[in-house]
């Protein structure tokens, strides 16, 4: 007589297992950063998984948690006919380019009145991750720029995946770690350094200093 009953509350339980799990495997990245020395974190910009900004969070309580702009535009397109995505792209353009984030907000609601009936699904993808979309706009220009998006750290993930891989195997760790370091350091052509001196840093240093205060090291 309970069968069904009981069905349906194993369920839950494998459900919430598997939510517990992944909550896991989210957070203990995070602590290995803490108990390895980095005490707190400003902006953490997340590519839009799900649990992931819950997860910063229990790290480091205050974090500006970003959710990444390009893979919210990348995830629009998912929803919509490839020959409107120019048209989209554009309009998503005037929303994460607004001086304010009023003016996003009223760019946004113009783009879900035009395109909702159409494509839901982007509209709502849109509307669940506004609170991890805004922060950002409320930083100068400057700093925009380095927090609006992972594309840089994906594209020196790439680098050192390409680097190992076409070298095989090393003969130690300090091996592999001299091979990061140089991929890490090279110069190339057209591209800003990701390691050394960050252009525009002071504009940057006195947008974070006014926004954090007390967090900013005196000798950064």
């Amino acid at each position: 007589m309970l069968g069904n009953g009981h069905v349906r509350f194993g369920g839950r339980v494998r459900e919430t297992d598997r939510a517990q799990a992944r909550h896991r495997a989210l957070t203990r990245p995070n602590s290995e950063l803490k108990n390895r020395g980095l005490a707190d974190a400003l902006i953490v910009c997340c590519d839009g998984l799900k649990g992931l900004p819950d997860a910063i969070r229990v790290t480091w309580p205050e974090a500006t948690v970003q959710t990444c702009v390009v893979h919210l535009v990348r995830n629009s397109l998912r929803y919509a006919s490839k020959k409107y995505w120019g048209t989209i792209t554009r309009q998503l353009r005037t929303i994460y380019e607004a001086p304010t984030v009023q003016a996003a907000e009223e760019r946004f609601k113009e783009f879900s009145e035009e395109w909702r009936d159409t494509y839901p699904a982007m509209i709502s993808s849109w509307e669940n991750s506004w609170e991890e979309f805004v922060p950002f706009l409320e930083f100068p220009l400057e700093l925009r720029k380095i927090v609006y998006t992972t594309n840089s750290i994906e594209s020196l993930n790439a680098r050192f995946r390409r680097a190992v891989r076409h070298r095989g195997h090393f003969p130690n760790e300090q091996a592999a770690m001299k091979v990061l370091y140089l991929v890490a350091t090279t110069r190339r052509k057209n591209r800003q350094d990701l390691i050394g001196k960050t252009a525009g840093w002071k504009p940057i240093l006195n947008a974070l200093t006014i926004r954090y205060a007390d967090r900013i090291p005196t000798n950064s």
